[in-house]
């Protein structure tokens, strides 16, 4: 059985840290916390679950500090979480069963981080990554935000997933101020970095600049295959934001040029004409949505609704407006195949018979 090592680096985590640790002590062989400059009290509940805890100096770089906490690993594979993320039973009992089968040759164990949830706790948002790391293998982070491990050598996707709970908001402009300061610097931000960057900018309702950056990152075409999708329906909501609607739809049919159809890009362009009540566009797109493989080993952003609930909701409501109330009633009954209890659901179930009681 392989040995694995946990590296945390935390920061003010007493709210979250317990919860974590709880989640995957006893299921790794040792744990490893640095602490970035805490003044709480999560150097004490870390204490509880390890007695290797470390200090690093905070210099606006994630990448530096996930690399000392790596540094210190022992054993076979380094494993790394942060404070608000735990392993739920079911990915524990997955966990545990990895570690009996992996094969030491692997170098990258690529695991689901599920981010995003609707109010009966239903994953919304889910990507995979690389969670676990071949020791000693020469593969380090990069990037002082949204730092990542490029995989080298052999990879496997594994059945456990994360599961990311927040329990307050974190510096909501953290992220901006570190990639603002390097471009200060003089640094230049290599593909990974500058799409994150658009993104940061887009939060903060800066679209124009925002625009500027995914445009340029996808014109250099050296970005990975799922940013630039990405990027291309960021650059759709920027323009959205900026009511210029047909640069938005161009934005969303330039995906296309990188790869097939994503189900997500597909209720992009259902929204755009439906919202613009050109309802049999709309009906076009949505059906084509229903029809998009998911594929999560991609690596990219997924979003499960866009797979099945979503465009079956909205193809309900617009052939409804198109007065084909057969279809739409078919359309809601598939939506509750994918989720049964949404609200929805259940209001549209309610109409439909009400109108077999008019009949």
């Amino acid at each position: 059985m392989v040995t694995v090592s946990l590296c945390m680096i935390v920061k003010n985590e007493e709210d979250v840290l317990g919860r974590c640790l709880e989640s995957i002590s006893g299921m790794v062989d040792e744990i490893i916390v640095v602490d970035t400059g805490s003044t709480d009290r999560t150097r004490e509940i870390a204490a509880q679950f390890t007695s290797r805890i470390y200090d690093f100096a905070w210099i606006d770089d994630f990448a530096a500090a996930r690399n000392y906490a790596f540094s210190l690993a022992e054993m076979d594979y380094c494993m790394w979480l942060d404070a608000d993320d735990v392993l739920l039973e079911a990915d524990q009992d997955a966990f545990r069963a990895l570690k009996e089968e992996l094969d030491p040759a692997v170098s990258v164990v690529m695991a689901k981080y599920n981010t995003g949830f609707d109010e009966n706790g239903n994953v919304t948002f889910s990507y995979f990554r690389e969670r676990l790391i071949k020791n000693h293998a020469g593969m380090r982070w990069e990037g002082a935000v949204h730092e990542a491990v490029t995989p080298a050598g052999r990879v496997e996707y594994s059945q456990f997933a994360v599961t990311h709970r927040k329990l307050r908001p974190s510096d909501p402009d953290r992220n901006l101020r570190i990639y603002e300061a390097q471009l200060e610097r003089g640094t230049e931000l290599e593909p990974r970095q500058q799409f994150y960057y658009g993104r940061e900018l887009y939060y903060h309702q800066r679209y124009a600049q925002a625009v500027k950056v995914f445009e340029l990152f996808l014109d250099e075409g050296q970005g990975w295959v799922e940013n630039n999708i990405d990027a291309c329906c960021h650059c759709a909501y920027c323009y959205e934001q900026m009511e210029r609607p047909e640069r938005a739809l161009q934005a969303l049919l330039r995906s296309f040029s990188y790869d097939r159809p994503r189900a997500e890009v597909c209720c992009e362009l259902g929204r755009w004409f439906f919202q613009r009540d050109r309802l049999s566009q709309a009906v076009y797109w949505y059906s084509l949505a229903l029809t998009c493989p998911r594929d999560d080993s991609r690596g990219g952003f997924v979003s499960p609704d866009c797979y099945g609930y979503l465009p079956c909701i909205q193809l309900c409501v617009c052939y409804s407006r198109l007065g084909d109330w057969k279809r739409a009633e078919q359309m809601n009954g598939l939506a509750a195949f994918f989720k049964p209890d949404a609200a929805p659901v259940a209001y549209n179930r309610a109409f439909f018979q009400s109108l077999e009681g008019e009949v």
